[in-house]
């Protein structure tokens, strides 16, 4: 360690009471991902490696750690939804974590309501303002610097399908704040929320 840097290499260990790489790539938003298995069961579930990758078409991505039921819905049914997890909801996605068996639906675990969806078989969460319905298009083992697999496996998915609750929606322009987005922190309770009182615009620059 420096005067001024702490310095170290993943692979040899922090050194700190906590990791920090969650606490420095963060908050990170929240995918709470909600599926149906293929005998019809239904899981949801949050995962705080989650984000967006692609704009036209609108992809997005999670990372499971271990394949859990989500991982294992989805590749039995290419479907998932995505449903933002809200401050009033923060208790509710909590409660959805639980490691529970697979046979538990944790909708019911939660006290949340399954919506139908439009597009897919997996439900969406009836209570959040906005969720994703999203078709599966891969999934990838990720794999260390020597080729090793390292138990994570990353499922990306095209959205087909979007709901948007219409009070978010001022002059047809989503207001984020007003969503009440909740984003995992690097801590092991830590998150997270967003207000207007954050808000800062800057304009994309031209060149020359």
């Amino acid at each position: 360690m420096t005067t001024d840097h702490y310095y170290y290499e993943p692979a040899r260990g922090h050194g700190l009471p906590h990791d920090p790489f969650n606490a420095i790539v963060g908050p990170r938003p929240i995918g709470w991902i909600s599926t149906r298995s293929g005998d019809g069961v239904l899981n949801l579930a949050p995962y705080s490696f989650f984000n967006a990758f692609c704009y036209t078409p609108p992809i997005i991505g999670f990372a499971s750690l271990g394949r859990k039921d989500t991982l294992r819905n989805i590749e039995e049914t290419g479907e998932f939804v995505w449903n933002l997890a809200t401050r009033p909801l923060a208790e509710a996605m909590n409660r959805s974590c639980a490691p529970a068996p697979p046979e538990v639906d944790e909708f019911v675990l939660a006290g949340l309501t399954p919506a139908t969806s439009r597009t897919v078989r997996a439900p969406r969460v009836a209570e959040t303002p906005v969720a994703f319905e999203c078709r599966m298009t891969q999934i990838v083992e990720l794999k260390n610097t020597a080729g090793g697999d390292v138990g994570v496996w990353l499922t990306l998915g095209e959205v087909v399908g979007v709901h948007i609750a219409t009070h978010l929606l001022k002059d047809g322009v989503y207001d984020t704040a007003a969503a009440s987005p909740i984003l995992r922190g690097g801590g092991p309770g830590d998150y997270f929320a967003i207000t207007g009182e954050q808000l800062f615009r800057m304009s994309r620059p031209r060149y020359p």
